[in-house]
């Protein structure tokens, strides 16, 4: 049992030991079935916090002979397989976190890296060859003297591309070490499996093919390893009747990543959110949210536009192709948008080819990179969107319109057309914040057509009012409100509290000027 070679399976005790468990081991079922056989190489490319550390340390648990895992996996999925035992602590493992030797080692990364394995194994097989022989060529007389194979295991392996690419030699180095691990002729006879994890997903570099023979998994397309990376549905559902948190306020909050149709959660922010009992943004404090505004303020055409209006809650179409896999190589809008849904700071339609904000939690980040950077007159206008919440429940018409007035003069600006549906984003904007308490819809189906907005209060909001907002384009705002009764769209609200506040709002084109008028009903 070593540091790298063999590790032990106390990380993986202590997840299962933790507060909040959520029983991935299927994902080894998956794994052992890519065993062996030609493609055995496998790549997970996910945002960060998303629960690739933890995999690997069960995959360290589960295959390394440096423990005795079968009392901890026992009570788990994988236990049920007909090849548990089979697989069961049966393989020389190498476990490394790339990000942790980066940073010290720099330059001489690769070469500490291999004397640390090197030195680990010495301990164990004495007679191996000397440390200036070729790599490979060592970790293959290792598996002619024990005939072990190795499963083999590199975290982070992406971040020497990341955060070196400074470095041409330093980077060629690495891959021509994973190439050695993964892809030599020695290989071939050592490798049970390889498994990587990593940001982004692979990068094709010219006159390299390290890394060619991998099987892709990622934020776009993960196809069977979906589930096993985030928290799905059913088990954030779970999880809220188990400590009693409400799911549609944590749905809201932290659902929205659609990968091959699982929607799923940032399981480091439930995790965070049931176990404190508070909704906030998590992830913002452990990722590295000035990317956000790096991009999207980066000049090209369109792209400040298309932000805004996923901000407003809309889809974009996004040409995901034509990103090179390198932050540092970004050219095009798409490419930013490419990117930001590998980073987890956009969700992807796979269906339609579309790029949305996923959930409040990443709404807030972008307010928060939004505040620091050059979009000042966006951050303005959101700043003000509490104000606009509270005095629209307050009934403060006249303040309501001015407030959206100040909106509508911020985004028309950007998104450089007028009409009843840039009112209709105007307004979501301009009530960024609602989403912390409400469930906010467009073109919600009630009574007799549909209303433009309806806010839905949660029953975590502090009693706030149901609301029903209605847009009118060149008419009065007492016109808005006339249709919400004659349509009688309050209908479908009953059991929304005993009251619903009517929400008229008008745009004169010609003045360019708007009005509010407020009303309070009783819902019967």
């Amino acid at each position: 049992m070593g540091m790298y070679f063999n590790p032990s399976n106390q990380g993986f005790k202590k997840a299962i030991n933790d507060e909040i468990y959520i029983d991935k081991s299927g994902l080894l079922n998956i794994l052992n079935n890519k065993l062996f056989i030609e493609r055995n190489c496998i790549s997970v490319s996910h945002a960060r916090r998303f629960g690739k550390s933890q995999a690997a340390e069960m995959i360290d648990a589960y295959y390394s002979r440096g423990c005795d895992s079968k009392e901890i996996f026992s009570d788990l999925e994988i236990s049920k397989s007909s090849d548990f035992e089979k697989h069961l602590n049966k393989y020389n493992v190498i476990h490394l976190d790339i990000s942790s030797f980066a940073d010290y080692y720099k330059e001489k990364l690769v070469s500490k890296i291999i004397e640390l394995i090197y030195n680990e194994l010495k301990t164990e097989y004495p007679e191996i060859m000397d440390l200036d022989n070729p790599f490979a060529t060592i970790l293959n007389q290792v598996y002619q003297i024990s005939k072990i194979s190795f499963v083999i295991i590199i975290d982070e392996w992406d971040c020497v591309i990341r955060n070196f690419s400074d470095k041409p030699e330093m980077v060629h180095e690495y891959l021509l070490f994973l190439h050695s691990v993964f892809k030599s002729r020695e290989s071939k006879e050592f490798l049970a499996l390889g498994y990587i994890t990593g940001i982004l997903p692979i990068k094709k570099i010219e006159d390299e093919s390290a890394l060619n023979n991998f099987l892709e998994y990622t934020m776009i397309d993960s196809e069977e390893f979906t589930t096993y990376f985030g928290f799905t549905e059913t088990e954030v559902d779970t999880l809220c009747k188990r400590f009693n948190m409400n799911k549609d306020s944590v749905k809201e909050w932290y659902n929205g990543y659609l990968i091959n149709e699982e929607h799923m959660y940032n399981p480091d922010s439930v995790y965070m959110a049931v176990t404190r009992k508070k909704l906030e943004a998590y992830w913002k404090n452990t990722s590295a949210f000035g990317t956000i505004n790096k991009f999207i303020t980066m000049n090209f055409d369109g792209l400040k536009e298309d932000v805004t209006r996923m901000l407003a809650g809309e889809k974009i179409f996004v040409n995901t192709k034509t990103f090179q896999n390198d932050l540092s190589l970004i050219e095009s809008k798409d490419e930013v948008l490419t990117a930001l849904i590998h980073l987890g700071y956009l969700g992807y339609d796979k269906n339609e080819k579309s790029a949305y904000i996923p959930n409040y939690e990443i709404k807030e980040a972008y307010q928060s990179a939004l505040s620091k950077g050059k979009w000042n007159e966006i951050s303005k206008s959101i700043s003000r969107c509490e104000e606009l919440l509270y005095s629209t429940i307050h009934g403060e018409a006249k303040k309501v319109a001015e407030l959206i007035e100040l909106s509508h003069e911020t985004y028309t600006s950007i998104l450089k057309y007028s009409d009843e549906n840039a009112l209709s984003c105007v307004i979501t904007m301009a009530y960024f914040t609602a989403p912390a308490y409400y469930n906010v819809i467009r073109e919600f189906p009630s009574g007799k057509g549909f209303a433009d907005i309806v806010m839905i209060p949660r029953v975590d909001s502090g009693d706030k009012p149901a609301m029903i907002i209605e847009l009118k384009w060149d008419k009065d705002a007492d016109a808005a409100i006339k249709q919400i009764k004659e349509k009688r769209y309050a209908g479908n609200l009953k059991g929304y509290g005993k009251e619903v506040l009517l929400v008229g709002v008008s745009y004169d084109k010609e003045n360019k000027k708007h009005e509010c008028v407020i009303e309070k009903v009783d819902i019967v």
